[in-house]
């Protein structure tokens, strides 16, 4: 049923694009919608200006406030300032939160 399918929202620093596809396929494949950042400009030519971030980071904030859940992808423990922000709003919002590094033993091994 539609209403049993939980929304969740992928944060974490773009430069781990394999693995954020991969959580992606895993958690879509579990019955979950899963959203990701606008798009991973290293994978393009392209080079943001501060009024183009500051836009993009509204979007994944709104991703986020749709969510049931952000799951954090924090290889090794890493989390940079931009997912540290996200962080902040989705507990702000009382969104639930996972994270990557924690589970990848029992979740994604």
């Amino acid at each position: 049923m539609i209403s049993d399918i939980k929304i969740i929202t992928l944060c974490g620093s773009i430069k781990f694009k394999n693995l954020f596809k991969e959580i992606e396929a895993k958690l879509t494949l579990e019955g979950n919608a899963v959203l990701l950042p606008c798009f991973f400009e290293h994978s393009i030519d392209f080079r943001p200006d501060k009024k183009c971030i500051d836009q993009l980071s509204n979007i994944h904030l709104k991703n986020i406030s749709v969510s049931d859940e952000i799951f954090v992808i924090n290889p090794d423990g890493y989390i940079g300032e931009s997912t540290k922000r996200e962080i902040a709003f989705a507990q702000t919002i009382n969104k639930k939160i996972n994270y990557y590094f924690h589970q990848e033993r029992s979740k994604f091994s």
